[in-house]
C-alpha cells in the first residue's frame, strides 16, 4: 500500500491524499488550497495525477478546504462515486454551488479592475454546471455502516464531532495476506462543545493520518467563551461601534449564533440587531435541522420542544445582494456575521472594507486563519491590509477567540493517539503549519510511538 500526500502537508488548506492498494486508487478529500492568489490558482487548477485514474473519492466533511476542488476534479475527467455521510452530501449541495457563485462574482469584480490595467481576464476555477455534475456522483453512507469501496477495501465512517456530518474515515484493507486498518483523523472535533455529538474513538488502528492544526497550542476553556463574548459585545456597544465576525458558513456561524442567542436570552448582552449576511449560512442552517442524528442532547431537546436555536426576533438572515449592501448604511451598533471564514472571498470583504478603519468597531476572529490569508494578517494586527487590491488601515479592534475552534488542540490530539497506541505501527502528521506538526510529532514520540512522519507536499510512503 502507498499513501501520497498531495495537499495540506506541512500546511493547513487543500487537503488531498491518495491511497493505492491492490491496484485501486482512492482519493481522500479534494479541497481548495487557500493562500497567495497566484500560488492558489496554480495549485487548485493543476492536479498531480490524471483525475481519470482515480477509482473512488472519500470525503471526510464539507468544509471547502476539504471538498472545494471536487468540481474541478470532475471537470477534468473524474466520473466515479464520491462517498460521504448524508449530511455532508446535503451540505455540499449548497457549499459547492456557493463556491462556484463566489468565484464567478469575484472574477467579474476583479476583471473590471484588470481591464482598466490592460491585463487578461481571470477565469473561475469551475462553473455551476460542473458542480451539478459533481453532485450527481455523491453516495451517502451512514455512520458505522461498513461499506466496500473496492473488493478488498472496507470503509467505515465514525463521527468526527467537527462540523455537521463530519466523519473519520477508517479503511480496513486486505493486502498480501495481511489486514491493515488506516484511520484518517482529519479534522478531529472536540468534546463538550454545543450543538454536535462528541468525536468517536476508533480502536484497532495500525496507521494513523492525523491533523495538527493546533499541534502545539491549547484552546481556551470553552466555559469562558460566553463571558468573553459578552465582554467584547458590550464594550463595542458602549463605543457605539459594530462587530464584524468573519465565520465559516458551516459550523462556526451556527455556533456563534447559538451563543449570541443564549446571551441575549439571559439578558447578558442587549438586544441589538444581528445580521447573518450569507446566502450560504442561511441555507446551511436549514440543512442543520434535517440531521438530528448529529446533535447533542441539548439541541435535540430544544428541537423536540419546537425551539429554534438558530433563529429569534433579533437575528436576520440575508441572502439578497441589495439587502447586503444596505448594511453599510446601518449607523448603530450591530453584529454582522459573514463569510468566508479566512476573509479570502465573499461578502465579508465588503464589510471589512467598510468597517476596518473605524477604531470604534471590532473584528471578532472566531476561527483558524491560515498563513498568507487576509484573516491571518488581521490576526497579526498589521497596520495596513490589502482588500480587493487596495490598502486599508487596520484601526478596528481585533479580538481572537480560540475557544470557538472546532479542531482538537494539542492535549486532545495526544489523548486520541494515546487511546489507540496499543495497535499503532505508524503515524503521519498533516493539516498543520510545520511548527505545529513538529511539536505534535515530538509529543507523539513521547507516548512511546517512534514511527512518526511529517510528510512534505508530494511525498509518497509505502507500507
Amino acid at each position: 500500500m502507498k499513501i501520497k500526500f498531495l495537499g495540506a502537508a506541512r500546511s493547513v488548506t487543500g487537503s488531498m491524499h491518495l491511497i493505492e492498494s491492490n491496484g485501486h486508487r482512492i482519493l481522500i478529500d479534494c479541497g481548495l488550497f487557500q493562500g497567495k492568489r497566484e500560488e492558489s490558482n496554480q495549485r487548485n487548477k493543476t492536479f498531480p495525477f490524471d483525475p481519470k485514474i482515480i477509482e473512488r473519492v472519500v470525503l471526510s466533511h464539507a468544509h471547502i478546504d476539504h471538498s472545494g476542488n471536487l468540481p474541478n476534479l470532475v471537470k477534468q475527467g473524474y466520473e466515479n462515486s464520491i462517498y460521504s455521510t448524508f449530511a455532508t452530501r446535503d451540505l455540499c449541495l449548497v457549499m459547492l454551488k456557493d463556491t462556484a457563485h463566489i468565484q464567478k462574482k469575484d472574477a467579474e469584480y476583479l476583471n473590471r479592475k484588470e481591464e482598466q490595467r490592460g491585463l487578461p481576464p481571470i477565469e473561475p476555477l469551475y462553473s455551476a454546471e460542473d458542480v451539478d455534475e459533481t453532485l450527481s456522483l455523491f453516495r451517502g453512507i451512514g455512520y458505522l455502516k461498513g461499506f466496500y469501496v473496492a473488493a478488498d477495501i472496507k470503509l467505515t465512517f465514525y463521527d468526527a464531532g467537527h462540523i455537521l456530518g463530519s466523519a473519520l474515515p477508517v479503511f480496513d484493507i486486505k493486502e498480501n495476506g495481511r489486514n491493515l486498518r488506516l484511520g484518517y483523523i482529519v479534522d478531529l472535533g472536540r468534546k463538550n462543545l454545543p450543538i454536535l455529538k462528541d468525536p468517536e474513538l476508533v480502536k484497532g488502528i495500525h496507521y494513523l493520518i492525523i491533523e495538527s492544526t493546533y499541534g502545539n497550542r491549547l484552546h481556551e476553556d470553552p466555559r469562558t467563551t460566553e463571558s468573553k463574548l459578552a465582554r467584547v459585545v458590550n464594550e463595542t456597544i458602549t463605543r457605539k461601534g459594530k462587530i464584524i465576525i468573519p465565520a465559516f458558513s458551516l459550523g462556526r456561524t451556527q455556533e456563534v449564533v447559538y451563543n449570541l442567542h443564549r446571551l441575549q436570552d439571559q439578558g447578558i448582552i442587549p438586544h441589538i440587531p444581528i445580521f447573518v449576511d450569507s446566502p450560504l449560512s442561511t441555507d446551511v442552517t436549514e440543512i442543520f435541522k434535517l440531521h438530528p442524528e448529529c446533535f447533542d442532547q441539548e439541541i435535540s431537546r430544544m428541537i423536540a420542544q419546537n425551539e429554534n436555536p438558530f433563529g429569534w426576533k433579533d437575528i436576520t438572515y440575508i441572502k439578497d445582494v441589495d439587502e447586503s449592501k444596505k448594511l453599510s448604511q446601518v449607523d448603530r451598533p450591530c453584529i454582522i456575521i459573514s463569510a468566508s471564514g479566512m476573509c479570502e472571498s465573499g461578502r465579508i470583504l465588503h464589510h471589512l472594507k467598510n468597517n476596518i478603519g473605524d477604531p470604534n468597531n471590532t473584528i471578532m476572529v472566531v476561527g483558524f486563519m491560515a498563513q498568507d490569508t487576509l484573516g491571518r494578517r488581521i490576526v497579526e494586527r498589521q497596520k495596513k491590509v490589502r482588500i480587493f487590491g487596495e490598502e486599508y488601515p487596520l484601526k478596528a479592534r481585533v479580538e481572537v477567540f480560540d475557544a470557538f475552534s472546532a479542531h482538537a488542540d494539542r492535549k486532545e490530539l495526544l489523548e486520541y493517539v494515546e487511546n489507540t497506541k496499543d495497535t499503532l505501527q505508524g503515524v503521519f502528521i498533516v493539516h498543520g503549519e510545520e511548527e505545529q506538526s513538529r511539536a505534535l510529532a515530538e509529543g507523539i514520540k513521547g507516548l512511546g510511538i517512534q514511527n512518526v512522519i511529517i510528510p512534505a507536499l508530494g511525498d509518497e510512503v509505502q507500507i
